[in-house]
Order: structure tokens, then C-alpha cells, then sequence
């Protein structure tokens, strides 16, 4: 595989020399800047070897003397161990060895020489930071370098797989609906028309999903256009069914191939006032244009991450689903574990079977991680043959999964103790615990930010030194992507408001390399509390529904509110799920929502 990638980075370099290009730059995503791209477009990961089901963040730079891979902090472990030996090297996006790309490209790239990247991968607001800063530097840019058809001869099709209409009954809201609120905020930043490009939102917007275009994400490969006289959806006709059809024809929605898009913008009049967001629209797709570009779009994806009260209630259906399903997996894993004969892989390929056994559950929501020990450390772990260990002794399991349910997208991490955990193992899981119970109990005033929030979580991990560096909490979507924005909790600001009905996750971590890693992850919707003579007050309303690992409380370090806490969600947990359940799990379930007490 090594011996594979540096073929790989000796095809490109020859490519790069006969086109006169001296630095290549290689996103990891598509051209709807999707967080998994269909298999089509994970061409840094062909090039790198640094992959995941899951997809990983991170993009390639390639020059005649080096090759590096840029990555965030949850994959550092998974990246330095992936790229030896393929001729890359990785390189820190965040935390404290973190070197800005654009300025090591600017800074090892002599003055008149090319950069070159696939202008469709590229967002626009990616590439004109990216031009600004080379043409500050006398370097040029060039957006339409395209290698991997000439590098790769097996370079996977773009997806083929059929739709289906997502239940309207289930989704709350009908496709002329979300069209007009759109058209709406489309006229609000004073413009005539819209193009979506983003698939979770043209998903949203059409009621309209499938299976296979993008692992573990219901979303098809597409594009949107909106205006007061045109509704055109941009995907090939091979992918549709006589109900799709229907479906599309019933809410006036012409169908043009995916490819014609391009010409298709190139000949909007010029009057039209496009649109488009540029943190999501390609750079390509921008310098086809012939309107007249809008930048903005923000509002769009806020309407689609305020669920209304139909999705809420489906959502707590999904989470029940969910519950169940855990409830038989960790079972058989508490049962199991003494043998020995457990691991990390046998584990997943069991809970993605115990979530599929429900009708409702179409797939994972994304590909499980479960880590033992040290492999819980490694953030977005995933179990292959290669790395595959077995779950025997004393130690953590970290099982961080969800599943992708009509009636909605569950996300949940656990850790729990088998055999005998070290003390460190539970003071350190209480300190992540105390900080997921301040962020879950924070009461703040309408307009608050994640940003502003985030410290919460961290405090008690940062009074004794300690951190982690991924965001705290992502929004979820509603039978789409299991991240979602506009909103999040993180260090870095943020500016969109948690509103009442956004879906968020609250999920802080600890990890340690080479012995083991904490997280406990519960799906949160924020909701109004009170309205005082300050003005109005939010919290949060935990979804999930699963219990802690209450062996691994140190409750002499723990509040009377934070127990409290602990105890009041493990009731609801137990009132909730005992009703689905056999007279054994049932048991079980009680046993694992007893009182926590000092």
C-alpha cells in the first residue's frame, strides 16, 4: 500500500512538470464541499492514503521537493500512523504545533511560479484567499489543474443511485413550503434567484434522498436552482424513480442533467441576481457565472437547523430506536467481555446489525468508532484488519456511533469500563462528565453563540492542565448529515445564535496517546426557559437516551447538582426505554440507572 502511494505522488509530479506547475493543492472534499465526499472525489485520499469510511479533513500539498498532508487534531494519531511510508508527511491544522497552508505555500513557492488546484473542489471564499495571498507574493493561481483522470485510470464514476421522497408526514413541512421560506430569505439579501449547492440543503429542500451517493449520509449528488419562475434540480435522470418523478413534477421541479449546470449558470442573464454562499459554492461554478453573484446564503442552512415541532417529535422516536438497539449491544458486550473473545471490529460490524434490525434505520449515521485503550485516544478511530485488537482486560471502550433513522439522525458516544479502571481512568472520565453536565444545564440568553459556551465543557479539565481540541458540539440534521451547521460549540467563533429547535451535540473528550481516550457525546435541542426584565432565556433538552458508565464516577469530586443531574437523566432514560424493552433488558436497565450517591 505504501510502495502504491509513492507511484501515486511520482504520477502526479510528472503531471505537475508537464503542465509547468510547481505546487498542487488537493482538497479533500467535492464540489458541494461535502464533509464525505462520494468516492469519485477522494482523490487526496487515493493520492495520501490517509482515509476513512468516515471521510477526514485534511488536503494535500504537493511540490517537485515535498509532500505534506494538512489535518485537524482528531485525526493527528490516525494521520502520522497512515501516511509513513507513502513520501507524505502530516502537518497540524490546529493546536499548538499548527502551520497555516496558505502561508507555507506562499513561503516555499518562489515568485512567478504556478499553483494549481481543481477549481471545483475549492470553495470560492477557499481559492480567493488563497489568490490573494500568491498574487500578494508574485505567484500565480491556476483553477483548473485536473490530474486524477490521467493519474488514475480507476477513478470511481460519480454515484448512480436511485432517490426516494422522505415521508412528508415524518418531515412536517411540503417542498412549496420550504421553497417559498427560501425564496424568502433569497429576496431578504436582495437577490432575484438561488443556487444551492450545498446537498444537505437541496435534500432539505426537495424531501427527496437516497442511499450509496455518500457513505452514511442519505444526500444525493446535485444541484439547485431557485427563482419566482424556475425550479430546476440538476441530477442525472438515471438516478430517479416513477415516484421521484412524481414527486418532482407535483412541486414543479424540472430535471436537467448534473453536468449541465455549469452552462447553465454561464447563460443566466445578467440581471439575475445569483445567490450563492461561498463557503459552499466551487470556485468553477463562479467563474462561469454570467449574473450577477450575491454572496451571502447563511439564512438558508439556518432554516433547515431549526427543526419544527413534527421533526422534534420524530426525532424523539428515532433516539427511543436508538436506545433499544444500545441497550442489546452493551449487554452483549458486558456479557461477553470475561471471554475474551471480543473486538473492536467484531463490535462494530455487531452494532451496525443491532441497528439495522430496526425497519426505520436505513444505515449508520457514520462509521462507529470503537476504541479500546489506546485506540480510544485516537478520535476518529475505525477498526480495520490491520489494527484490529482484542477487548480483554481491564481498561475503556469507547464506542462513539449513531444511526441514520427516517425519523431522524442519532449521534451518541459512551465510554465504559470493563474489567477494573484505573483510578486515573475515573477521575479523568469525571472531569469530562462535569464539564458535559455544565454545558448540558447551561441556562444563557437568547443571541448566545456556541463560542460562548464552550468553556463550560473544558473548565474542569483545563484547572488541571489537561484539554482536548475538537469542537465540543456540532448541529445535527434531520435524516441527513450527522454534522450539520450553521451552529456549533467550539473555541473558535462562531457567529450563528443557538435558537429554540436547533439539534447540537454536547460532547467533550480527553485523550491520552498510547493509553486511552474519554468521550461522552448526548444529542441536545436548545429551548426557551424563561423570559425576565433581561430578556429571553434558553437551555437545553437532552435527547439521547442511553446511560453513563456509573462505575466510572468519582462522586467526591462531583457536586449534589451535578449528581443530581446524573440521576435525573438516567430516570428519564429509565422511563422511557423500559416500556420497549424484554423483561431482561428491562432488568438490566435498572441496574445501570440506579441512584448515583456519594
Amino acid at each position: 500500500m505504501k510502495k502504491i502511494q509513492t507511484e501515486y505522488l511520482a504520477a502526479l509530479r510528472a503531471e505537475m512538470a508537464k503542465e509547468g506547475i510547481n505546487t498542487v493543492i488537493v482538497s479533500g472534499t467535492d464540489p458541494h464541499q461535502s464533509e464525505n465526499p462520494p468516492a469519485h472525489w477522494r482523490d487526496r485520499e487515493w493520492l495520501t492514503g490517509f482515509w476513512s469510511a468516515n471521510g477526514t479533513n485534511g488536503t494535500a500539498v504537493v511540490t517537485p521537493e515535498k509532500a505534506l498532508c494538512w489535518t485537524d487534531s482528531r485525526y493527528f494519531i490516525q494521520a502520522t500512523e497512515q501516511l509513513r511510508g507513502t513520501g507524505f508527511e502530516m502537518m497540524a491544522e490546529d493546536g499548538p504545533e499548527a502551520v497555516n497552508i496558505v502561508d507555507w505555500v506562499t513561503e516555499h513557492t518562489p515568485a512567478g511560479a504556478i499553483v494549481a488546484i481543481d477549481g471545483t473542489t475549492f470553495s470560492i471564499s477557499q481559492a480567493q484567499n488563497l489568490q490573494q495571498e500568491l498574487e500578494d507574493n508574485g505567484i500565480k493561481l491556476r483553477t483548473d489543474f485536473f490530474p486524477f483522470d490521467i493519474i488514475n485510470p480507476e477513478r470511481p464514476s460519480t454515484p448512480k443511485n436511485k432517490l426516494f421522497v422522505h415521508d412528508e408526514a415524518i418531515v412536517g413541512e411540503s417542498v412549496d413550503s420550504k421553497i417559498a421560506r427560501i425564496l424568502m430569505q433569497v429576496k431578504a439579501e436582495l437577490a432575484n434567484a438561488v443556487m444551492l449547492s450545498s446537498l444537505d440543503d437541496i435534500a432539505w429542500a426537495t424531501n427527496v434522498r437516497t442511499a450509496g451517493d455518500i457513505l452514511f449520509s442519505p444526500m444525493y449528488v446535485s444541484y439547485l436552482f431557485l427563482s419566482d419562475s424556475s425550479r430546476v434540480l440538476f441530477v442525472d435522470s438515471d438516478k430517479l424513480t416513477p415516484e421521484v418523478s412524481a414527486h418532482l413534477a407535483k412541486y414543479n421541479l424540472e430535471v436537467r442533467p448534473y453536468e449541465s449546470v455549469f452552462d447553465f449558470v454561464a447563460a443566466l442573464p445578467k440581471e439575475t441576481r445569483l445567490l450563492i454562499d461561498p463557503a459552499k459554492t466551487s470556485r468553477t461554478m463562479y467563474d462561469r457565472l454570467g449574473c450577477t453573484p450575491v454572496f451571502g446564503g447563511a439564512g438558508i442552512a439556518k432554516l433547515k437547523s431549526v427543526k419544527n415541532e413534527q421533526m422534534l417529535r420524530s426525532l424523539d422516536r428515532a433516539m427511543e430506536k436508538d436506545g433499544v438497539a444500545l441497550t442489546r449491544f452493551f449487554m452483549m458486550v458486558e456479557k461477553e467481555a470475561p471471554s475474551g473473545k471480543l473486538t473492536e471490529l467484531g463490535l462494530t460490524r455487531t452494532l451496525r446489525e443491532e441497528r439495522l434490525k430496526d425497519p426505520d434505520c436505513v444505515d449508520e449515521s457514520f462509521a462507529a468508532i470503537v476504541g479500546w485503550n489506546a485506540h480510544g485516544a485516537i478520535v476518529h478511530y475505525e477498526a480495520t484488519e490491520e489494527s484490529d485488537v482484542a477487548v480483554q482486560g481491564d481498561g475503556l471502550l469507547l464506542v462513539d456511533s449513531g444511526g441514520q433513522y427516517t425519523c431522524g439522525t442519532t449521534d451518541i458516544t459512551r465510554t465504559i469500563a470493563l474489567g477494573t479502571p484505573s483510578p486515573e481512568m475515573i477521575h479523568d472520565f469525571t472531569l469530562v462528565m462535569k464539564g458535559h453536565i455544565a454545558l448540558a444545564r447551561a441556562i444563557f440568553p437568547a443571541g448566545t453563540t456556541g463560542h460562548q459556551l464552550d468553556a463550560l465543557a473544558r473548565q474542569f479539565l483545563w484547572a488541571e492542565g489537561k484539554a482536548y481540541y475538537h469542537g465540543t458540539g456540532h448541529g445535527v440534521g434531520f435524516f441527513i448529515n450527522c454534522h450539520e451547521g450553521p451552529q456549533s460549540i467550539r473555541l473558535n467563533y462562531v457567529p450563528t445564535p443557538l435558537e429554540p429547535s436547533m439539534i447540537t451535540s454536547d460532547e467533550p473528550g480527553l485523550y491520552f496517546e498510547g493509553r486511552y481516550g474519554i468521550r461522552c457525546e448526548n444529542i441536545i435541542e436548545t429551548v426557551p426557559t424563561m423570559t425576565t426584565e433581561f430578556g429571553q432565556f434558553l437551555k437545553f433538552r437532552v435527547a439521547t437516551l442511553f446511560p453513563f458508565d456509573l462505575r466510572l464516577f468519582e462522586t467526591s469530586i462531583m457536586t449534589d447538582e451535578e449528581i443530581a443531574w446524573v440521576n435525573d437523566y438516567h430516570a428519564m432514560v429509565r422511563e422511557r426505554l423500559t416500556p420497549l424493552l424484554t423483561p431482561a433488558q428491562a432488568a438490566w436497565m435498572e441496574e445501570k440507572t440506579r441512584p448515583l450517591t456519594r
